[in-house]
C-alpha cells in the first residue's frame, strides 16, 4: 500500500481503488465470480495538483483523496501498483461524490 500512497497523478488525473459490490443480491441469492461486473464504485487515493488553464492558472480537483465516487463502466486506465489493481482516470470521468 506504500506505493499507491506515494503515487501521485499529474494534472487533473485521480488514482481510484474500486470497491468490491456485494457478493449476493438483495433476494438472497449469491452471485458467482463469472456472471459479476467490475464495480462502478470506488475510492480516490490520490489526486493530482488541477487542470491549468492556456494561462498557467491551476484550478483544484473536486474531488480529494478519501472520497467515493461514481465512475462510468469504461472510465479510466488499469494499472497495477505493488500487486494491487488501480484506475487512473480524469476528474470529468468521476460521475459524482457518494457522500456518507
Amino acid at each position: 500500500m506504500a506505493t499507491a500512497t506515494s503515487f501521485t497523478p499529474l494534472h487533473d488525473r485521480i488514482l481510484v481503488r474500486r470497491v468490491e459490490a456485494e457478493q449476493k443480491t438483495a433476494s438472497g441469492l449469491y452471485i458467482p465470480d463469472s456472471a459479476k461486473e467490475k464495480p462502478q464504485e470506488g475510492e480516490v487515493i490520490s489526486v493530482g495538483k488541477g487542470k491549468s488553464n492556456d494561462e498557467g492558472k491551476v484550478f483544484p480537483l473536486d474531488v480529494k483523496a478519501g472520497d467515493r465516487v461514481l465512475f462510468g463502466k469504461y472510465s479510466g486506465t488499469e494499472i497495477k501498483l505493488d500487486g494491487e489493481e488501480f484506475l487512473i482516470m480524469r476528474e470529468e470521468e468521476v460521475l459524482g461524490i457518494l457522500s456518507k
